[in-house]
């Protein structure tokens, strides 16, 4: 079974005015109230940005890596609420796409949205239930938020052709920027929220893995943890993946919420990835924190032993954000790419990893 993950895609603010149905462009941020002052920044830095872009264009070369590998699931943490309304939350920063812009995320071929992130609400309770309305309208899956917490905590159950089922469960933490009131209750839309790791959740999440897993699931927990920036991995967090492993069946770790790629590990045979990255967003020219080399998006794609969820091989494509548009790495790019990854993830003790970069071509 071969999987395709990414890190954080953010269709709305720019973004969602290049596409063929924007917005009103009218944003609440301290210092930017219009969408498309990004698409300016952009321009600025790296040449014009075209407007009423078709649904394939800011997916660019990746399209053509998931139309060759095709594989068996596309999964994206999709940290945009999609929705017409104007019930705003006073959060410094709200995204928001157009309902109709939606196709979008259809011209990928996305499978199943994690929603457990710090935007999903960024436009009221209103603009969640428009959101996961859209998507399935759209025939995409959803996990991690829902108009209850049973919703929000129930997983995602995607086919596999002749392979069993995938099972996609979705999860943010308080440190990623998501406030404790957006956490789903018994009658209470919202996200699965998890204030910090715990044992006790660890049990939690036993429970509800098994409430839904047959034999011959493959379980993946999408997990929306950690600050915007920085490569370190807190021995809490690791222990808390590892302990989802080892008790909670959850068979592969699918991390996100940093601006930027950080280590993965390959533990007891499964995969545990802390941080994939932005893969889309409207950040282009924006300065401050070029360390982390933000522009640099990468494509994961696991391929896993059906029933076990054992990691059999992990082959990453690096890429670029230029134009708002997906564009294959450099050499240099891919190198610094390479050698960051290595470098972090020998840092967890990993010495090896099976996985593979693939160079640009």
């Amino acid at each position: 079974m071969e999987l395709f993950l990414c890190g954080d895609v953010m269709t709305g603010r720019g973004i969602d005015q290049i596409l063929p149905n924007p917005s009103d462009p009218a944003l609440h941020e301290n210092y930017v109230k219009d969408a498309r002052d990004y698409i300016e920044i952009a321009t600025e830095a790296n040449g014009p940005v075209p407007i009423s872009v078709n649904d394939r264009y800011i997916w660019g070369d990746a399209l053509s890596e998931l139309e060759s590998r095709r594989p068996d699931a596309r999964i994206i943490n999709l940290e945009t609420s999609i929705t017409d309304s104007d019930d705003w939350q006073p959060k410094g920063i709200n995204y928001r796409m157009n309902p109709r812009n939606v196709t979008c995320l259809v011209a990928a071929g996305v499978d199943c949205a994690a929603l457990a992130n710090n935007h999903v609400l960024d436009w009221g309770i209103s603009g969640l239930e428009e959101t996961l309305r859209t998507l399935a309208q759209a025939g995409i899956k959803t996990a991690g938020a829902g108009r209850s917490l049973h919703e929000a905590e129930s997983p995602a159950v995607l086919e596999m052709a002749g392979k069993g089922r995938l099972l996609v469960f979705s999860l943010g933490m308080a440190n990623s920027g998501i406030p404790q009131s957006w956490a789903a209750a018994e009658r209470k839309p919202g996200v699965n929220f998890l204030e910090k790791p715990s044992w006790e959740y660890v049990m939690k999440m036993k429970e509800i893995v098994t409430r839904f897993k047959r034999k011959g699931d493959v379980a993946i927990l999408s997990l929306h943890w950690g600050g915007n920036w920085g490569y370190e991995i807190s021995s809490e967090d690791q222990r808390f993946a590892h302990e989802l492993i080892d008790h909670a069946g959850i068979d592969l770790v699918h991390g996100h919420s940093s601006h930027h790629v950080k280590a993965f590990e390959v533990y007891r045979n499964k995969l545990i990835l802390y941080g994939c990255g932005d893969f889309i967003n409207d950040y282009e020219g924006i300065r401050g924190y070029e360390i982390y080399r933000p522009e640099l998006a990468v494509m994961f794609f696991p391929r896993v032993r059906v029933a076990t969820g054992e990691l059999v091989d992990l082959q990453i494509v690096p890429l670029r954000i230029r134009n708002f548009r997906l564009v294959r790495a450099s050499v240099p790019e891919t190198r610094w790419l390479s050698d960051l990854l290595n470098r972090e993830t020998r840092k967890l003790g990993n010495s090896g990893n099976p996985f593979r970069l693939c160079a640009s071509s």
